[in-house]
């Protein structure tokens, strides 16, 4: 997994409020409430470069980042569908 860098000069307080513990809030974030969405972040961290990491054995990430990996995943360029030979 690549490192993501971002700026870290926000007060503890806005630090702590960015941040997500667990693969359960980590999945309540990007699909939403309920499902199987702590298997999918687990997916995800196994098969894609999801930027997460681990405070002892539990699965972190911060809001900020997540968010910037989604719009970096809605910029990749993709064909046109009627382009596909």
């Amino acid at each position: 997994m690549e490192p993501h860098t971002v700026a870290n000069n926000a007060p503890s307080s806005e630090l702590a409020d960015d941040l997500l513990r667990g693969a359960s809030e980590i999945g309540d974030f990007i699909f939403g409430k309920g499902g199987s969405n702590r298997r999918k972040v687990y997916y995800l961290a196994e098969c894609s470069r999801l930027p997460i990491f681990r405070l002892g054995s539990v699965l972190c990430a911060r809001r900020s980042v997540l968010m910037q990996w989604i719009a970096g995943q809605e910029n990749r360029i993709m064909p046109p569908r009627g382009d596909i030979r």
